[in-house]
């Protein structure tokens, strides 16, 4: 079981880059597949992206590819969201999640995940 803690959410300017940081707690991080998710007012939650348990295997949501990219530093518990040339649209506040998966295919779907943290806003102004 790992505890996740986002941080690094902000106010930035269309156009700028941010760095979510996601902290786990736990002996068995390494064993987990992490995404990130996100969810605006009034909408549901939505994938944004993940990342296999090794860093091997990263996959996007169409709306976010070439634009952040997931990293993973098992030595530190440490899961980071780079995000750049962010936009309006982006607003939203960000979540990380985990689950038990040593394969390289990642879940989209939030039913799969079974560990949350409490989410970081994330806020871009045009």
């Amino acid at each position: 079981q790992v505890q996740l803690v986002e941080s690094g959410g902000a106010l930035v300017q269309a156009g700028g880059s941010l760095r979510l940081s996601c902290a786990a707690s736990g002996r068995t991080f390494s064993s987990y597949a992490i995404g990130w998710f996100r969810q605006a007012p009034e909408k549901e939650r939505e994938f944004v992206g993940a990342i296999s348990w090794n860093g091997g295997s990263t996959y996007y949501a169409d709306s976010v590819e070439g634009r952040f990219t997931i990293s993973r530093v098992n030595a530190k518990n440490m899961v980071y969201l780079q995000m750049n040339s962010l936009k309006p649209e982006d607003t939203a506040v960000y979540y990380c999640a985990a689950y038990l998966n040593i394969r390289q295919r990642v879940a989209v779907y939030a039913s799969t995940y079974d560990e949350w943290g409490q989410g970081t806003q994330v806020t871009v102004s045009s």
